[in-house]
């Protein structure tokens, strides 16, 4: 049985809303509401959804960037919202990540072995030489030549400053990376090449993957299990056959709709939402997709759904699948 990596239990993310005179809180923005799931090792777990449903937030307190409400991030089996600063520190050689716009999060001021040594500098890892062979060694694995590494980010292409990013997250040659839409900033033509890297690096490596996306056709190409997000909530979590060839909850079904399919015989039927995604600040009662959903009951402006195993570990949280 493969092992669990991570594990993210009741994962919650509030951000409080201060107003008035004495600047008190007023109300808080639910980007994160209480959400559970598990990354095996070597596995590429997808998180999809809409703009604002709380992927990159998720991501973000999974490494504990920003500091959760309420929750529990476990990896291998340490809560890693308990540590203190100095093991805090330790626990981050092993879990890195990859910004989506790699044209602002590299330092233009900096050289790219310069970026990619920093992680080493850092935590303090070898010596001047040795990290120097560990930025040439990396450098070669994301497909970049030597010569790379004398260069400055405004001399690279898209693909080879995503390229340096993801050197950089390499060179503590850690077990888990957080891939934040590492290839939506990028030509098409170049997000085959970073994916098919991504894909080797993990084989290579056994690094284990959690892929933020809105994009579904990237997400069925290199992920093993996915969940869809919406307003801070897992609607559907399942493996990647089962959410893309049998999807149970409507609001799933209609992100797959708008997928194109690359054959003009076949025609899809779109399913088109009905109004704005609502604020979190304010989230529906109920099922939170229930205003936009046309297979809504009465019971979904009433009472939450909870995730439920329809099978082969296929969990849904809509009352119509009931």
């Amino acid at each position: 049985m493969t092992e669990n990596i991570v594990e993210v239990k009741g994962l919650k993310e509030h951000f409080p809303v201060y107003g008035g005179i004495t600047r008190r809180q007023i109300a808080a923005v639910k980007a994160v509401d209480g959400i559970d799931f598990k990354i095996a090792q070597s596995e590429t777990f997808g998180l999809v959804g809409e703009s604002g449903c709380g992927k990159t937030t998720t991501g973000r307190c999974v490494l504990r960037l920003i500091e959760p409400t309420e929750g529990q991030v476990l990896f291998h089996g340490t809560d890693v919202l308990k540590l203190d600063r100095k093991e805090l520190r330790k626990t981050r050689r092993n879990m890195q990540i990859v910004f989506q716009d790699p044209f602002s999060s590299l330092d233009p001021r900096m050289t790219v072995g310069d970026i990619i040594g920093e992680p080493l500098r850092v935590h303090k890892i070898g010596s001047s030489k040795e990290q120097e062979q560990v930025v040439l060694d990396v450098i070669r694995k994301v497909e970049l030549e030597p010569l790379h590494k004398t260069r400055y980010p405004h001399e690279l292409s898209g693909g080879q400053k995503q390229r340096v990013a993801i050197a950089r997250a390499l060179s503590l040659n850690p077990q888990f990376v957080v891939a934040d839409e590492p290839v939506a900033s990028l030509d098409v033509s170049i997000r085959a090449a970073i994916l098919n890297l991504m894909k080797r690096l993990q084989e290579e490596l056994r690094l284990s993957y959690l892929f933020i996306s809105h994009d579904l056709s990237v997400v069925r190409y290199i992920c093993h299990h996915v969940a869809v997000m919406y307003l801070g909530k897992i609607l559907e979590l399942a493996d990647v056959d089962q959410i893309f060839e049998n999807p149970l909850h409507p609001y799933t079904k209609a992100l797959l709709s708008a997928v194109p399919i690359p054959n003009p015989k076949i025609k899809s039927k779109r399913v088109v939402l009905a109004g704005d995604v609502p604020s979190p600040l304010n989230p529906p009662r109920g099922c939170r997709f229930h205003p936009r959903c046309g297979e809504k009951k009465a019971v979904c402006s009433s009472d939450e759904p909870q995730l439920v195993d329809f099978g082969k570990e296929h969990f849904v949280a809509c009352h119509t699948n009931g």
